[in-house]
């Protein structure tokens, strides 16, 4: 057992124990270390001014992505690599990035800028030097708002960086001697009190399960996407908390040929990439998930466990009948997502349970996967409805059909009555113009400021209307012998700017 957390800051050893562990990583690195390029403004994780790099530890080498600090804990971060915008400037200069946005008047009031500059530098990372196009440039900047200079600046700057001259992060940080501090670290457990919060991170899952019996009413983080704006804004104040992310065999995604079996701490980033060629429906809809840096935080498991009704990876899982590895102090057990929840943000989990994977069956390749997202925004945005439809079409007759509908319901719901309705029912438009009609009448939906009531209703059925309008000028354009697209882009679509990748 070590009792306290070990983190690299730009370089630099410290060991972290007390009241200060229980911080978020931006006031730590603003407060304690003075490090105020990490700029805080929306401490949601939204607009990107406080994005630095994280790097964990992965065979050899230390794996580093963007991150949005103000939503994360700095007892999440043991035995990592944290660069801040500070960190990617050698002593007395600017690096290629930074000059490139001078050049190009890039800034000006200047709170946004740090953060851009590491998405950027990630972006150039990630490419190794190679030239970027202005689609490359824009997607790493999905996660970073600018209320000054309208983005051409920004976008003309990454543009014009000269990125053969970027140093890599290896090469700034040689990462050996990190690794061997690292390795002697992490296969203990990790506790840190402060009168009356405790936080632990487990090192096994037994562990993690032992813990959880004996402190039911924890908080459970990995990503901690959630939590941390919740604590934030003053709504939750955690004061036991289990931290999940030293587990790193539940972060790994296996493919086979029916299914993705997914730990539970793989990330959003991972999945999307994982699917791009397995369920490439899945990576498009993931793509619009949230912005790289919290994607690079978020995990499927935290998704699930969080039980929002509005959760973007969410319906997928419904109609594919995802199944949930639910781990115990009696052994492991297997649940179907449909039978998971029992009420809003409930589910059947026992107090000594954590989620550890999830299996995602694959459609076949007749059938028909399509998803939505109706959203004010297309970008870094919440959905007013998301819905997942799955569909089997013989000889013109319906053979099995599948929704789930987000936002409309307390949880993620199923509608019956449509289903059985199209099932062994004809595919034509009067059948969808009917099914539209029952699901207007089942669901329920709030009103709120992302849409009222009214508003979700209509769309209920609306999305039916278009699934089939999609559907049918597929059918019609394939060639003789197309039966469905399961595992294709729904409607022959390809990823807008070609940005299903790994962030």
């Amino acid at each position: 057992m070590r009792y306290s957390l070990l983190i690299y800051v730009n370089g630099k050893r410290h060991d972290i124990a007390g009241v200060v562990a229980f911080s978020s990583l931006s006031d730590f690195l603003r407060y304690e270390l003075g490090l105020t390029g990490t700029k805080v403004v929306c401490a949601e994780g939204d607009c990107g001014s406080c994005t630095l790099f994280i790097g964990r530890p992965s065979g050899d080498r230390i794996v580093y992505k963007p991150v949005t600090s103000c939503i994360q804990f700095l007892h999440q971060l043991d035995c990592t690599h944290v660069v801040t915008a500070e960190g990617l400037t050698p002593a007395d200069s600017l690096n290629p990035v930074q000059e490139a946005l001078v050049r190009c008047h890039g800034a000006q009031c200047g709170y946004c800028t740090p953060g851009i500059v590491v998405s950027m530098y990630s972006m150039f990372e990630d490419k190794a030097g190679a030239a970027v196009c202005e689609a490359d440039v824009r997607a790493a900047l999905v996660g970073n708002l600018c209320r000054c200079t309208g983005y051409q600046s920004i976008i003309r700057a990454g543009m014009e960086t000269a990125a053969e001259r970027i140093p890599s992060l290896d090469s700034l940080y040689p990462p050996s001697e990190m690794l061997k501090d690292f390795a002697v670290h992490l296969g203990k457990s990790v506790t840190a009190r402060n009168g009356d919060r405790c936080h632990f991170k487990p090192a096994s899952v037994a562990d993690a399960v032992e813990f959880k019996a004996a402190n039911p009413d924890c908080t459970v983080v990995a990503g901690a996407t959630d939590i941390g704006v919740l604590s934030n804004k003053g709504i939750r104040d955690p004061k036991v908390v289990l931290n999940l992310s030293g587990l790193h065999e539940l972060g790994t995604i296996a493919i086979s040929a029916n299914a993705i079996d997914a730990g539970a701490l793989a990330t959003i980033t991972d999945l999307e990439k994982a699917t791009a060629t397995s369920l490439p429906e899945y990576a498009r809809f993931l793509h619009w998930f949230g912005s790289p840096p919290i994607k690079n935080a978020a995990t499927i498991g935290g998704n699930i466990a969080n039980g929002s009704p509005i959760g973007d990876s969410m319906p997928a899982l419904f109609v594919l009948d995802a199944e949930i590895e639910l781990t115990g102090s009696r052994g492991s057990r297997r649940i179907n997502i449909n039978d998971f929840y029992t009420g809003y943000r409930k589910t059947v989990m026992a107090a000594d349970e954590i989620i550890t994977s999830v299996r995602i069956p694959l459609p076949a390749d007749d059938e028909y996967f399509k998803l939505y997202k109706i959203s004010r925004r297309k970008d870094l945005d919440i959905s007013a409805i998301a819905v997942a439809i799955r569909m089997r079409v013989e000889s013109g007759k319906i053979v099995d059909f599948r929704i789930a509908y987000g936002g409309v319901g307390p949880t993620i719901v199923r509608l019956p009555r449509v289903e059985a309705f199209l099932t062994n029912n004809d595919f034509k438009g009067t059948t969808f113009q009917e099914a539209a009609k029952l699901a207007r009448e089942a669901v329920r939906p709030i009103s709120d400021v992302r849409g009222s009531a009214n508003y979700r209703t209509q769309l209920a059925g609306n999305i039916l209307l278009k699934f089939f309008a999609e559907i049918d000028g597929q059918r019609t354009a394939a060639s003789p012998g197309h039966s469905g697209n399961g595992r294709h882009l729904g409607n022959g679509e390809k990823p807008e700017d070609g940005r299903i990748k790994t962030q």
